[in-house]
């Protein structure tokens, strides 16, 4: 994981976005971001390996399970992004107004090849979670895990 093409897409004399110097923590931050640039997007942000691991997502997070949500990797962020509320001055990458829409901390549960399970624990968001990469790598899709159903009943 690494900030070159995160550092190398921002003016950071232009941009008050931060530059990525601190280390990992140790809880896994998690951060959703509200961005109003070209178009209203959901910056969904995960600490991995000393920096944040960034999708963007086109519409609004899923809260319950049944609703999934198109996911699209993009460069990872310095951990201090997690931060990060503010306007992104005209001209520069993603220009526009960020805020924080969820936050919290989350354990990752199970990480394969394209497949990652994690517990948020956000003011928004709480429960388990997927991201499962399509084939188009940079593709993912976000979704709540169902409830287990109960069982009472069911077994005589």
């Amino acid at each position: 994981m690494s900030l070159k093409k995160y550092r190398e897409k921002r003016n950071f004399n232009k941009t008050k976005e931060p530059r990525g110097d601190k280390k990992t923590g140790e809880d896994r931050l998690y951060v959703i971001q509200k961005h109003q640039a070209s178009h209203l997007h959901y910056d969904l942000r995960l600490e991995m390996e000393g920096v944040l691991r960034s999708w963007a997502v086109p519409k609004m997070p899923p809260t319950e399970p049944g609703i999934r949500r198109l996911a699209v990797e993009v460069e990872d962020h310095p951990l201090e992004y997690a931060n990060f509320e503010g306007a992104i001055p005209e001209g520069e990458y993603g220009a526009g107004t960020v805020e924080i829409w969820d936050k919290g901390n989350y354990a990752l549960l199970e990480r394969k090849e394209g497949k990652l399970m994690i517990d948020i624990k956000g003011q928004k968001l709480k429960g388990i979670y997927y991201l499962v990469r399509f084939k188009e790598r940079k593709n993912w899709l976000f979704f709540k895990k169902k409830r287990a159903e109960p069982t009472i009943g069911l077994n005589k």
